[in-house]
């Protein structure tokens, strides 16, 4: 993996956590390092099928890494120049200099690498807490999102379902301890089994390579020093973005998007109700909605070709660009 430093940008000065295993690279999928003042970034890319594409940019959820993007990036390289990026502390980025896990720290990460890339406008795809931090980022700064493509985002919920509850509890202060100690014997198959079967809603679709290479991620990711902080902390952050008010709270700012915005929701996820999906359709202006009744919280991972279709669709009635 070559270390890229952006063009007027200086290199951060921390020392970056030390690397426990190399981290999977796709057939045809390029990794870089980006550096920016106290920020270091893990970006997944792929060559475009030519040149003079639009740009896009994918985020993936808690816990998740830019391989989530894996199996349906291929699916979009001739329509657009895509790259999927580690969020501070997870995949193999390291964790900030500042320690802020925040939602809006992770969009500020976000910001800062599209604002040194030049990229912007860029078609923003995010899943999950990527979908909350890229909801935030449309708001804030619509120069930078031409398109918006949410995927189970967390927003606010008011009755969060009880399968979602032991994840929300990772936020609270000791509950990462206690849990590790519980499960310091659990196997990384087992580990990988349980989040196959909260976040897939049919978790026999996912291949013997699929689960071989996603036990092969969880034994590295365990191994990190930082993995269950920056874990607990984002948590964190989300449970503390559910409470602001105001022009901070997450559905006000989703009423301030203005780049045209496709909602997907499943219709098996335990961890963003599906009911959830009539409220965000009304409160982004300019929004459709992808309804995936047999999906659970990652469709791009378990139904890749048509999230990748509706994506095309909406690129295609924005002029492409």
């Amino acid at each position: 993996m070559s270390s890229t430093e952006l063009p007027g940008v200086r290199a951060a000065t921390a020392a970056v956590a030390p690397k426990v295993a190399a981290v999977r690279v796709a057939e045809g999928e390029e990794l870089r390092c980006v550096t920016l003042p106290g920020l270091t970034l893990n970006v997944r890319s792929r060559p475009p099928a030519r040149s003079g594409l639009p740009h896009a940019l994918y985020v993936h959820g808690l816990g998740g890494s830019s391989l989530n993007w894996s199996a349906m990036m291929p699916l979009l390289e001739d329509v657009v120049d895509g790259e999927a990026l580690d969020l501070p502390g997870f995949g193999d980025s390291p964790p900030p200099d500042d320690g802020n896990y925040s939602l809006t720290g992770h969009a500020r990460a976000v910001i800062r690498f599209l604002d040194a890339a030049g990229h912007g406008p860029v078609h923003l795809i995010g899943n999950s807490l990527g979908g909350a931090v890229s909801t935030r980022v449309a708001a804030v700064r619509p120069d930078l999102v031409r398109t918006l493509t949410l995927i189970s985002p967390a927003l606010p919920e008011l009755r969060v379902q009880r399968s979602a509850v032991p994840t929300a509890l990772l936020a609270l202060p000791g509950v990462v301890s206690l849990f590790t100690k519980i499960t310091k014997d659990w196997s990384a198959e087992q580990r990988t089994r349980g989040v196959l079967e909260l976040c897939y809603g049919d978790p026999t679709r996912v291949t013997d390579e699929a689960l071989r290479n996603a036990v092969e991620e969880m034994e590295r990711r365990i191994q990190l020093p930082y993995f269950w902080d920056a874990m607990a902390r984002s948590a964190r952050g989300i449970v503390d973005a559910y409470t602001l008010g105001g022009q901070h709270g997450l559905w006000r700012q989703a009423e301030r998007v203005l780049a045209p915005t496709l909602l997907v929701y499943g219709g098996r996820d335990q961890l963003v109700a599906y009911r959830m999906a009539r409220k965000a359709a009304a409160a982004f202006r300019d929004s459709r909605l992808l309804t995936l009744p047999d999906a659970g919280h990652v469709a791009m991972m378990e139904y890749p070709e048509t999230v990748a279709l509706a994506i095309r669709e909406l690129l295609d009635d924005c002029g492409g660009s």
